[in-house]
C-alpha cells in the first residue's frame, strides 16, 4: 500500500457542509467502511477552519484508486493528490529526496521497526540501522524489562531468518563439526537466566570532549529472562580441539564499514576459557517468548556479565580458531584506548563496569520537600552488587536498601528514603559497589571510542514549599 495526502478546496457557495443532505452524503462517502470497500484506507483527515479546505492522509494500492474515490470532492472544487511518506520512512531512507529502496523480505522493514520502537517509548538515536535506548522511567518496576521496551543496538540491517531453514554451524578446530537446526537446540538441555545487557557506549553523552558514536544517555541497558541451551553443551558435543584458543561467533547481519573492503559480517570472539566459564547461553527465548527479530531471532548468544557487543544476534556460525581474531568489531572497535605515561594503551571491552542508575525521581522533577524516596537499579559484570549509597547535596553517603532477589548476572533494585530539608533545588547522587570491591568513579574516564563510562549519576530535583 502506498501513502498519499489529499488536499481538497471548494468555494464558500459550494460547501457540502452547508446543506444537511449533501453533508450527510459526504460523511457516508468518507466513512471508513465505504472507503475500504473502494480500496482506500483513510488514516486521518482534518478540515482547516474557515478556509473550506480538507486534508486527508490515505493509503491505497495506487493513485488511480484515490483519484476515483475523491470524485465527489472534485465535482465541487479542486482536489490535489500528493505521493507521501511517513517521517520514519523518510528518515530511515536517508532524507526527503532519497529513493525508497525495494522491499527485501530477508530484512526487517526499517520503517516498521522504527515505528514500533517509537510507539514502545524507546528514545531513538538512529533510525536505520535502528538504535534506541530505554527511557529511564521505563527501568522502574519488575526484575525484567518487557520486550518492546528493551534497548536496541544494531550496526547493520536487521535480517529476518526463517526458523525452518535456519542452521547453526559449529566448525573449525573441532572433532565433530555440527550443523544444528532450531528443533535440535530445543531438544537439548536448557537453562533460564536473568541477565542484564548493557551497550558498551552507554552514558557516552556525558563524555567531554565529545567522542564519535551513538550519544547514549543512561538507557542503553535492560534486563531480561533468557532461555536457551548452555553454550558448553554444544561445545562439548562438537569437541573443541586443544589447539583452539578462540571461538568466533558470526551473525547473519552484515554491511559495509569504514577502512574495510567489501561486506563485513558482525563477528566477535571469546577465548575458549571465557566461553566455558561465563555461563553463556544460545538463547532462543526472551521473557518467555521467542526472540523478537530486533533481538536476534531465532537464536542469539548471551554472555552474562559482559558488555552487549559479545552477545551476538542472529547467530549462524561458531568457528574454533588457533589465532587471535582480528575482525572489525574485535580489532577496530570495542577497546579502551588511553594515554598513560606517554604511551598508548589498549584494553579490550569485556566485563560491564559497576554502575547505579537513579530511576526515581526524574531529573528536574518537582517534588514536595520533606521525605523523598529515591529508587533505582545497579549492576556489575564482575560480581553482584554489595551496596548502593545515596548522597543529597554533597552530604555524607547513606546506605540504600537492596530490594528483591539478588541475581548473579541481573541488576539489583534499591531504594532509599531521604529528606529534603528545605524548598529549592537539590542534587541527588547514587554510587554502587560490587562484591569484588569495585565502585563508581566521581568523573567519567574519557577514552577515544567512548566505552565503559560509569561515573556517578547526579539528578537535580526541585522541592516545592508546603
Amino acid at each position: 500500500m502506498a501513502l498519499f495526502v489529499v488536499r481538497h478546496q471548494h468555494g464558500e457557495t459550494r460547501c457540502p457542509a452547508a446543506d444537511p443532505d449533501t453533508g450527510a452524503a459526504m460523511l457516508n462517502h468518507l466513512s471508513r467502511s465505504n472507503s475500504r470497500q473502494r480500496g482506500v484506507d483513510i488514516v486521518g483527515e482534518a478540515v482547516v477552519k474557515g478556509e473550506h479546505t480538507i486534508y486527508m492522509i490515505v493509503e491505497a494500492t495506487d493513485v488511480a484508486a484515490v483519484d476515483e474515490f475523491v470524485t465527489p470532492l472534485t465535482s465541487v472544487g479542486t482536489t490535489e493528490i500528493l505521493p507521501a511518506s511517513t517521517c520514519a520512512r523518510v528518515i530511515t531512507n536517508g532524507g526527503c529526496l532519497a529513493d525508497t529502496p525495494a522491499a527485501d523480505d530477508a530484512l526487517l522493514d526499517p520503517e516498521q521497526a522504527c515505528q514500533l520502537a517509537l510507539e514502545a517509548g524507546l528514545v531513538v538515536h538512529r533510525a536505520h540501522p535502528l538504535n534506541g535506548e530505554t527511557s529511564v522511567p521505563a527501568l522502574i518496576g519488575g526484575v525484567v524489562v518487557p520486550n518492546p521496551h528493551f534497548y536496541v543496538r544494531n550496526h547493520f540491517h536487521m535480517p529476518v531468518l526463517d526458523r525452518s531453514t535456519w542452521r547453526l554451524r559449529i566448525g573449525g578446530l573441532t572433532d565433530r563439526p555440527l550443523t544444528l537446526s532450531l528443533r535440535n537446540l530445543l531438544a537439548m538441555p536448557s537453562q533460564t537466566q536473568v541477565v542484564t545487557l548493557e551497550c558498551a557506549g552507554n552514558d557516552r553523552a556525558r563524555l567531554s570532549p565529545r567522542v564519535d558514536g551513538e550519544q547514549w544517555q543512561l538507557g542503553a541497558v535492560s534486563t531480561a529472562e533468557w532461555s536457551g541451551v548452555p553454550l558448553v553443551e554444544v561445545l562439548d558435543r562438537a569437541g573443541i580441539k586443544a589447539s583452539a584458543c578462540e571461538l568466533v561467533f558470526r551473525g547473519a547481519d552484515n554491511g559495509h564499514v569504514n577502512d574495510r573492503h567489501g561486506t563485513v559480517s558482525f563477528e566477535r570472539s571469546l577465548a575458549v576459557a571465557d566461553a566455558r566459564d561465563t555461563d553463556a547461553l544460545l538463547a532462543y527465548a526472551m521473557n518467555g517468548e521467542p526472540l523478537p527479530v530486533q533481538h536476534g531471532y531465532p537464536v542469539r548468544l548471551i554472555v552474562p556479565g559482559w558488555y552487549g557487543v559479545a552477545s551476538v544476534k542472529w547467530l549462524t556460525e561458531i568457528e574454533a580458531v588457533d589465532r587471535r581474531f582480528d575482525g572489525f568489531f574485535q580489532a577496530d572497535r570495542y577497546f579502551y584506548e588511553w594515554t598513560r605515561d606517554g604511551k598508548q594503551v589498549k584494553e579490550p571491552v569485556t566485563l560491564q563496569r559497576v554502575r547505579a542508575v537513579i530511576t526515581e525521581p526524574n531529573h528536574e522533577q518537582h517534588v514536595e520537600f520533606g521525605d523523598l524516596t529515591v529508587r533505582g537499579v545497579a549492576w556489575s559484570g564482575a560480581a553482584p552488587i554489595a551496596r548502593v549509597d545515596v548522597s543529597v547535596d554533597g552530604e555524607p553517603w547513606q546506605a540504600a536498601r537492596l530490594v528483591g532477589s539478588r541475581y548473579r548476572h541481573g541488576w539489583q533494585r534499591w531504594e532509599q528514603i531521604t529528606e529534603l530539608a528545605r524548598p529549592g533545588a537539590h542534587t541527588i547522587r547514587a554510587r554502587a559497589t560490587d562484591l569484588a570491591g569495585r565502585t563508581q568513579p566521581a568523573e567519567p574516564e574519557w577514552n577515544r571510542l567512548g566505552y565503559g563510562s560509569n561515573a556517578i549519576q547526579q539528578v537535580r530535583v526541585h522541592a516545592n514549599a508546603a
